[in-house]
């Protein structure tokens, strides 16, 4: 599971077993870093291509990640018609997709995508209407062997809620922040379900909302002291062999 330093913004890549999986990818500006990171892997597919809620942060680059590689399955939320974004970046995610001939999959809470040995159960969102897009965030739960890892995008307090009310959160190894840190997110209840054993939060240096927040670092050091943070570390890769979980960072945290 590799962390990909993009800035403010998130994109998390996953290879297991020769499958691979894009979830989010940043602003355009930093696409060519997304697109030359997986290339210098060898990647040429990506299995599952996630676009967590349409914030130019989490997908701005999408179009140029549908151009470049092949693409199985493109995963997105619902959203109502009255809230999609009107902004270039989504206009051209879905002329890129019918471009490719890409059929666009909704993401609904309980579907499981199989991922080599390892697999991603959709935990969020629900049928529910939010006022914030961020809510609406495709959240997954993973799971390979003993360890597991809890992605959730731009979840705020509404959504974590929602989540811990579907009954399908569990302790996890490794918990990605939600929303890049923000106070708003990674409440007390949510972290007191998943008691996480290492954390990472995806965040541009010196960035102007504050991320992380000082809140949020204090309620996370109640669980775990490995908190990984891109701005500081650079890409953050973690391995699991289904029971261990080792971690390698581009930069050592001073």
């Amino acid at each position: 599971m590799h962390f990909i330093d993009v800035g403010q913004g998130d994109c998390t890549f996953i290879a297991a077993n020769g499958m691979t999986m894009l979830v989010d990818c940043g602003e355009y500006e930093v696409s060519s870093v997304v697109t030359d990171y997986l290339r210098s892997m060898g990647v040429t597919k990506l299995d599952y291509l996630i676009a967590t809620h349409p914030h130019s942060d989490h997908m701005g680059g999408m179009a140029r990640i549908i151009n470049v590689f092949d693409i199985g399955e493109v995963i997105i939320p619902h959203i109502p018609d009255e809230q999609l974004p009107t902004a270039v970046f989504f206009d051209k995610f879905l002329e890129s997709c019918e471009k490719r001939g890409l059929a666009i999959t909704e993401a609904k809470t309980g579907m499981v995508l199989e991922l080599g040995r390892a697999s991603a159960e959709i935990v969020s969102p629900d049928d529910i209407i939010f006022e914030d897009l961020n809510n609406y965030s495709v959240s997954l739960l993973i799971k390979h062997g003993s360890n597991s890892f809890l992605l959730t995008g731009d979840c705020e307090a509404e959504a974590e809620y929602a989540m811990l009310e579907s009954d399908r959160l569990q302790k996890v190894t490794l918990y990605k922040a939600g929303h890049h840190g923000s106070s708003r997110s990674s409440t007390e209840e949510l972290l007191d379900m998943i008691r996480p054993q290492s954390a990472v939060i995806s965040c541009g240096a010196e960035n102007p909302y504050g991320h992380p927040s000082d809140v949020t670092l204090k309620r996370l050091e109640k669980y775990t002291d490995k908190i990984y943070r891109t701005d500081i570390c650079g890409n953050i890769v973690f391995e699991s062999d289904g029971t261990k979980l080792s971690v390698h960072t581009e930069r050592d945290a001073q």
